[in-house]
């Protein structure tokens, strides 16, 4: 297979996605699972840049298809599993230490918090993988609540591969128009980070009243 390198003058040149090509060009398969692994450790690098590049690398014959599935799913795992570590290596005493020290927060809501994610972990792991923003955060919860490491391991990678196939495939198809995946994964993070935003506001807004409520209960009981 001839290897065409991806800075040429039609290939990516710089930022993020001339980053990521510099890597595929030099490395291959695995330097595109290396940016992955990368992505998930830090969330501003974006997946819906490298994946879609990789996959267009996979179109021009700079790296196989199959080559760039499997080291992005093995990129994936690889920082999902240091994240999991992280959360490990945290521990729930130091979480809970941590979070009576916090304001406007009870130990009731991470009480609550543990219990949906032993109820419903494995599903928050598998569907997370493919949720913008949740992607890589959901790993350092299951490391905290100390998910068996096959199941993690498993969901990770089954989650992984279905994302990542989804982005690669779509740039291979693509082809210098692999960008156009950027856009639309852009609006689907947006709208993500949005209803965290709006979820928080109502929820710090509830709590401010019920502290309100509190006070003035208090200050009538007084004599």
């Amino acid at each position: 297979m001839t290897h065409i390198p991806l800075a040429a003058p039609q290939g990516p040149a710089d930022g993020v996605a001339g980053w990521a090509a510099d890597l595929v060009d030099t490395l291959g398969g695995p330097g595109a699972g290396l940016a992955i692994a990368l992505e998930n450790l830090f969330p501003p690098l974006p997946s819906e840049v490298i994946l879609p590049l990789t996959g267009f690398a996979a179109g021009r014959g700079a790296i196989g298809l199959l080559s760039a599935l499997l080291w992005t799913t093995l990129g994936s795992v690889v920082g999902a599993l240091a994240l999991y570590g992280i959360g490990a290596l945290i521990g729930r005493d130091r979480i809970y230490a941590l979070w009576r020290r916090l304001p406007l927060v009870k130990t009731s809501d991470l009480e609550r918090t543990e219990a949906w994610f032993a109820a419903h972990g494995t599903k928050a792991v598998l569907l997370g993988r493919m949720v913008p923003i949740f992607r890589s955060l959901i790993s350092v919860p299951a490391g905290l609540e100390q998910m068996r490491l096959p199941v993690f391991l498993a969901l990770t990678t089954l989650g992984s591969l279905l994302w990542n196939s989804a982005l690669v495939l779509a740039g291979y198809w693509l082809g210098e128009q692999w960008d156009l995946v950027e856009g639309y994964v852009g609006i689907l993070s947006k709208a993500v980070a949005g209803l965290v935003v709006l979820t928080v506001a109502v929820w710090l807004a509830v709590r401010v009243r019920e502290g309100r409520r509190a006070r003035y209960a208090k200050h009538r009981r007084e004599p």
